[in-house]
């Protein structure tokens, strides 16, 4: 198990900032919470580059809600439950639920202006919803709640966002039991400065930059799992990876979403050889679990000798007005979706695990709580249902900020008796120093999409892990660089996601293995938490 502290050499000028409420993150958890939070002290928001980089302003799809009076909470309980795979915590999933259509009613009282149709909010429907209930902004939902929720920000007195910072470590007492604040790099002056904080909140986002080919941006690199790790909290679940199934195909890395709103609305899935298959699969067809999908197309694409399947779009009415974003971008890369069959294969998209939370973001160590994609918090079990994770933020977020008087009342920062205690050179010594961080970084997205990918075993698993352990003990050693931190944060949680999935000898959900290709409640009805030690 990687245990180590990566941290630099503290100056003994550092600067050291304080604030009521200090966020690590700039997407819908973290935007949303800091609007909650400035009702009940000052808050400071800490974005790794700008407050336009994060997975919020991509996500195409839309926000999942019970508002319409034909569904109901419950109903959307049990989709999300049979979408989880049976790992779902039961009371968080129904938090979520009643919580929902309030905190989306805040959302756009805040700005955020959803599509209707005769005068009515416009719902549509996505894979394992057996209603209508995804809010959305045409096929931009993610940017419209981005932009609404800056700004928001920017008019507020008492936020102030912070770009360019990336959070090397949370500072916690000497036994990981009281937070105080965050050492961050400040990667505009190229040195490192101190935050503290009555409560600091992680809403980094997830893991999606671990694998070659993935929808994330590259700011998705698990910075707050692996800082939260390092400070005692607990990753949970970290075997279960999400892998959206209908993602443009292409030599790109970062690869474009197709939103699971082209199935709801009517889009096929066609093999290479122009035959619908899902049918083979699944009783829902095209609008089947994310997992199970991805896994049939993986399945076609082996059988058939191609690196995609279709995905047709041409028999949906009115196309190019319902999904102007993927319209665009597709006739951008030479594809008219009105008229031609689009290639789409699987790619990295969401991270089930994360920091291990309560229903209150609360995270084991007194003063630091998580929500947003770098949490835990039970809703999404095995397999995340679509369009649960921006709700999931609002909701979580929000939830945090009810314990705000009593963070306020309480938690008094002591920071000076953790810099005395804190080491300060005490930093991971790679015993034969060969790679780049650059270098290792492609290494480990190679390794973990060829063995670590939608369908695992025992034998590929360990040789990532072995991969994973030669990084770490070759990274070239280069303190107070972002690109150094990163790497180490990634080959983290790397070397847990692949733990995880060795350890969980069973397939559920976003873990399949081809060596135990049965689900097993008797003995693997269970969470897998991980903790520094």
């Amino acid at each position: 198990m990687i245990t180590t502290r990566y941290i630099g050499v503290l100056e003994k000028d550092t600067p050291v900032l304080a604030t009521d409420f200090l966020i690590i993150g700039s997407g819908i958890a973290g935007l949303f919470t800091a609007l909650k939070a400035s009702e009940h002290g000052q808050v400071i928001v800490l974005t790794k580059k700008t407050i336009k980089d994060s997975n919020t302003g991509l996500a195409q799809g839309g926000i999942a809600a019970a508002v319409h009076e034909e569904d109901s909470p419950f109903l959307h309980l049990e989709d999300t439950l049979e979408a989880g795979a049976g790992l779902c915590d039961i009371e968080a999933v129904d938090v979520l639920v009643q919580e929902g259509p309030a905190r989306v009613r805040e959302l756009i009282e805040m700005g955020a202006h959803f599509d209707t149709r005769n005068g009515s909010i416009s719902l549509a429907r996505e894979g394992a919803h057996r209603k209508a209930r995804i809010l959305h902004v045409a096929d931009a939902t993610g940017e419209a709640i981005r932009l609404a929720l800056a700004n928001k920000c920017k008019q507020n007195p008492g936020i102030k966002v912070v770009e360019d910072q990336f959070v090397v470590d949370v500072l916690t007492d000497s036994d990981n039991r009281e937070c105080q604040g965050v050492l961050v790099y400040d990667n505009q002056r190229h040195r490192n400065i101190i935050y503290t904080a009555r409560a600091v909140i992680l809403a980094t986002g997830g893991a999606g930059q671990l694998y070659k080919y993935t929808t994330n941006p590259d700011v998705a690199t698990a910075d707050g799992m692996a800082a939260g790790y390092r400070a005692g909290c607990r990753l949970t679940d970290m075997e279960f990876i999400q892998f959206h199934p209908t993602v443009f195909y292409s030599e790109d890395n970062q690869r474009f979403l197709i939103s699971e709103a082209v199935r709801g609305e009517g889009g096929l899935l066609l093999n290479t050889e122009g035959e619908r298959f899902m049918s083979r699969y699944h009783d829902l067809k095209e609008l089947a679990p994310r997992d199970v999908v991805s896994r049939a197309i993986l399945s076609e694409m082996n059988r058939t000798g191609s690196k995609y399947v279709y995905l047709d779009m041409t028999g949906i009415s009115g196309v190019t007005e319902r999904f102007p974003n993927i319209y665009r971008t597709c006739l951008y890369k030479g594809i008219d979706l009105s008229r031609e069959y689009v290639p789409v294969s699987p790619a990295a998209h969401y991270t089930m695990g994360g920091i291990r939370t309560n229903t209150y973001g609360e995270t084991g160590v007194n003063g630091l709580y998580a929500c947003g994609e770098a949490a835990c918090t039970g809703v999404h079990g095995a397999n995340r249902l679509a369009s649960n994770s921006l709700l999931e933020g609002i909701v979580f977020g929000h939830r945090i900020v009810e314990r705000a008087g009593e963070i306020m009342y309480r938690r008094q920062v002591k920071i000076e008796e953790v810099l005395e205690s804190y080491d300060r050179n005490w930093v991971y010594e790679p015993k034969t120093p060969r790679f780049l961080p650059a270098q290792a970084k492609r290494i480990l997205q190679d390794i973990m999409w060829e063995k670590v990918g939608i369908i695992r075993n025992e034998t590929d698993l360990k040789a990532a892990d072995q991969v994973v352990h030669e990084l770490i003990n070759g990274i070239k050693r280069a303190y107070d660089t972002p690109a150094y931190y990163e790497i180490l944060n990634m080959l983290t949680v790397a070397h847990i996601v692949i733990q995880a999935a060795q350890w969980r000898k069973e397939s559920r959900g976003g873990h399949s293995r081809s060596d135990y290709p049965a689900r097993d409640d008797i003995r693997w009805h269970t969470h897998m938490p991980f903790v520094n030690c």
